[in-house]
């Protein structure tokens, strides 16, 4: 009598074990017809192709994770899921595919042509779940329409709520099948976090304990670790904002964190929802402006666009807060999220060029690049985009600097020319003549680029 056969388990940016409900699908489906589960994860070289070596190799690491928490089982096949995924299907005999659900433009895409694809081989593919605490589209207004502005949207999710984590199936009987093999990721370049699941949770705990009382206040210090560092963790999927949320409340019930800290993380935590809310309902935002707020004339275009895209690339602006964060994204595949504010200002106001290149160059070297998050928060920075900062709000990097980071640690740590200048004059070097050779001049006046960009968005509201 024929073995009974298995179910499958696509992973995709659920790259773990815990709080997992497909997997949960999965091997409830699985016992119940004696069988056992094929962990299937398909390196899709279309995505692969725009990960950028950072996120290539930190993808490679978070597998080789999940490979061994499978018991050595996890089965990697290389190729367009639409015919990878019904291939082992019809290699084991599967009737179900358990996935937890895509809400990007091009996950959703893959989604349907491969669940068409398997229909006609009679075969179900069972979405459970998502990447998020509530699903984006999950969320309304009163009236059924998207939420536009964020606070209200907080609102609605908070009082929505979520499910529990979903619990740690005992003993999955993982399926042996034969895979094409880990992939083979360049060397990043840069210094990467420990990936994997065990990784996520231990970086959280860690900052649960430690880091969490004092997150009001210091999240926006580049110069102290303030932050839980848990972004390339959620893009991939090895912690989910679930398991995040239940610790808060626990914690909170404890006495071990105080609710405003709590209350200051959940938020950060719902503005990732909401910006994967405005795309599931706008998935033209990842390329295109929500909205217009300055003339066309205005950019910055040939020759002069890639003088100053470049200096800003390399971090040779003459800014040394701005210097200093594009290359810690350089240095690590990550910036710190005051600073990645600072940065895009800078590009989209003072050097007046589009957010689309400087969200293109993010999503070539973060390790932590997700669409709805990257081109959203770049909308919000230039004025674009849904509950934006006002086109007319440009950040200062001098005083961005002097406030956020007070004694210069920060920029001293990665614009090594800068090293000999103690304290916050560190932030305006070309005031210490000679004090910082080999260090470039500034390539705007920022007060000067200011003016410009204002005059700009009142021609733009006359329009």
């Amino acid at each position: 009598m024929p073995s009974p056969a298995p179910t499958v388990l696509w992973f995709r940016r659920d790259l773990r074990l815990a709080d997992n409900p497909a997997l949960g699908e999965a091997v409830g489906e699985a016992r119940a017809e004696g069988s056992d589960v094929v962990g299937l994860y398909v390196l899709d070289p279309a995505l692969w192709a725009t990960a950028g070596p950072v996120r290539q190799a930190y993808l490679a690491r978070s597998l080789r994770a999940l490979h061994a928490s499978t018991d050595g089982r996890l089965v990697v096949r290389h190729g367009d899921p639409r015919a990878v995924v019904p291939a082992v299907c019809a290699e084991v005999g599967a009737r179900s595919v358990h996935v937890a659900a895509s809400y990007e433009p091009y996950g959703r895409r893959r989604d349907d042509a491969v669940e068409e694809a398997l229909a006609t081989a009679g075969v179900r593919l069972r979405r459970t779940g998502s990447p998020y605490a509530v699903a984006p589209g999950r969320v309304r207004t009163r009236g059924g329409t998207p939420f536009q502005v964020f606070t209200p949207f907080r609102t609605a999710w908070l009082e929505h709520g979520w499910r529990a984590p979903a619990p740690l199936p005992d003993d999955v009987a993982w399926a042996a099948l034969a895979s094409d093999g880990l992939p083979d990721a360049p060397e990043p370049g840069a210094r990467l976090p420990e990936a994997g699941e065990a990784a996520a949770l231990a970086r959280w705990r860690a900052f649960l304990a430690d880091g969490l009382a004092d997150y009001p206040t210091d999240r926006d210090r580049p110069d102290l670790v303030g932050t839980s560092y848990l972004s390339p963790a959620l893009k991939w999927g090895e912690i989910h904002p679930r398991t995040l949320l239940a610790d808060l409340a626990s914690a909170v019930r404890s006495g071990a964190v105080p609710e405003e800290a709590a209350a200051t993380y959940r938020s950060e935590l719902a503005w990732r929802e909401f910006h994967a809310d405005v795309l599931f309902h706008h998935p033209g935002a990842a390329r295109r402006s929500l909205r217009t707020v300055v003339p066309e004339d205005a950019w910055a275009t040939g020759a002069a666009e890639d003088a100053m895209l470049a200096a800003w690339r390399e971090g040779r602006t003459g800014y040394p807060v701005v210097d200093a964060g594009m290359r810690q994204l350089l240095g690590t595949g990550w910036m710190h999220n005051r600073v990645r504010m600072i940065v895009a200002s800078f590009l989209v106001k003072d050097l007046h060029v589009r957010w689309q290149r400087g969200a293109e160059h993010f999503m070539a070297h973060l390790v932590d690049g997700d669409v709805s998050q990257n081109q959203l928060n770049w909308q919000w920075v230039a004025g674009t985009g849904r509950d934006a900062a006002p086109y007319f709000r440009i950040f200062n990097p001098v005083t961005q600097g002097q406030k956020f980071d007070p004694d210069g640690a920060y920029v001293r740590e990665w614009v090594p020319e800068l090293r000999g200048i103690a304290g916050k004059a560190v932030h305006e070097p070309w005031k210490l003549a000679g004090a910082a050779p080999g260090y470039p001049e500034r390539v705007v006046d920022h007060a000067l680029e200011r003016k410009v960009s204002l005059e700009d968005f009142e021609r733009g509201r006359g329009r």
